[in-house]
């Protein structure tokens, strides 16, 4: 009889234990909530990249950051591989794709879109010494750019392509001009912007064609059916359009206002 009284005992003391561990969770849940977490490539400079501090920084990073303090919550960076963006958004373990993030007519089949907030374009890169000079001198090279991006859409969609030697897909960018560089590449596809920003720090190494293969606009991507968030998050964004926030933010990485309105 004792026995059986000191075994209910202890299973009233695991029931309560668990009890209370799951009211922790529910509790720690509640508080995820207020927290807004967006996936990057952490190596897309000037948009989302680490400094010489390993610190994520860029300007989508501010202006993520200032978009969730809009909405009354807190934002957390995670790096991911570019290629799973849109499985780690259905997934559920991200809320948000926000880097330098293309509107493409695939991907809105897979994705909610904000409305677009930068142009950008889809450019062809070399060394300065080369002799690619025009899209056409393509024909024959070998070309290098990021995989599961929108170079890789840019560049299927343009007729050099069948004349090209071949195609070399690489994980970020920067891998894809180390090997230019190292003259493994004879070019590179790759986003307007983040070119700009490399010519800045490398502008005697770098050429960029005249010739751009195809213009293109950024927005954020968020889950399907979750049109609360993407409403939300609009809202955000145009306020920070409206008192100029996201304005400062553009002339502190470009030295200008870029954002649409």
């Amino acid at each position: 009889m004792k026995r059986l009284a000191a075994m209910t005992l202890a299973i009233a003391a695991v029931f309560s234990i668990l009890t209370a561990c799951s009211s922790n969770t529910s509790g720690a849940k509640a508080k995820d909530d207020q927290t807004l977490v967006i996936g990057i490539d952490d190596a897309f400079a000037p948009m989302g990249f680490r400094d010489e501090n390993n610190k994520i920084v860029g300007f989508d990073i501010d202006l993520a950051k200032a978009a969730a303090k809009k909405m009354g919550m807190t934002a957390k960076i995670q790096p991911i591989e570019w290629k799973t963006k849109e499985s780690e958004l259905s997934s559920g373990r991200i809320d948000l794709i926000w880097n330098g993030y293309t509107i493409t007519d695939e991907r809105k089949k897979k994705v909610l879109f904000t409305k677009p907030y930068l142009k950008n374009a889809q450019v062809v890169v070399t060394k300065k010494d080369s002799d690619v000079t025009k899209l056409a001198d393509l024909e024959g090279k070998v070309v290098g750019l990021q995989a599961q991006s929108s170079a890789a859409d840019a560049l299927n969609a343009n007729p050099i392509k069948s004349k090209v030697k071949e195609v070399t897909e690489f994980g970020d960018n920067v891998m894809a001009l180390n090997d230019l560089k190292s003259g493994r590449l004879d070019a590179v596809v790759i986003d307007e912007v983040v070119i700009d920003y490399y010519m800045t720090k490398q502008k005697d190494t770098f050429k960029v064609l005249d010739e751009s293969l195809a213009p293109e606009e950024y927005g954020v991507g968020v889950k399907k059916g979750n049109e609360e968030l993407l409403n939300k998050l609009q809202k955000a964004l145009d306020e920070m359009n409206e008192d100029g926030t996201a304005a400062d933010i553009s002339n502190k990485w470009f030295g200008e206002d870029k954002v649409l309105k």
